[in-house]
């Protein structure tokens, strides 16, 4: 996805809204600043990651569980400093 096509961009922010606040204000942070210079790997990676439930991933974000997929590290670094 480019980060050029308006609805694919809206497309990738309505599905970045959560049902907790604090993964909402780090996805959407996440999306403005750091989204537009991942590569294709990292998106596919990033696309995993909003496919898993909200606490699952919040755990991810704070540390709290451990990452099992390494192809992920880097994107989840990013969300971790979002």
């Amino acid at each position: 996805m480019s980060t050029d096509d308006p609805v694919e961009l809206q497309r990738l922010r309505w599905r970045c809204r959560r049902g907790l606040l604090e993964l909402d204000i780090v996805l959407g942070r996440f999306v403005v600043k750091d989204y537009p210079t991942l590569d294709e790997a990292e998106r596919i990676a990033f696309d995993e990651l909003l496919d898993m439930a909200d606490t699952e991933l919040w755990d991810l974000v704070t540390g709290n569980k451990t990452l099992t997929r390494e192809h992920q590290r880097s994107v989840l670094d990013l969300l971790q400093k979002a």
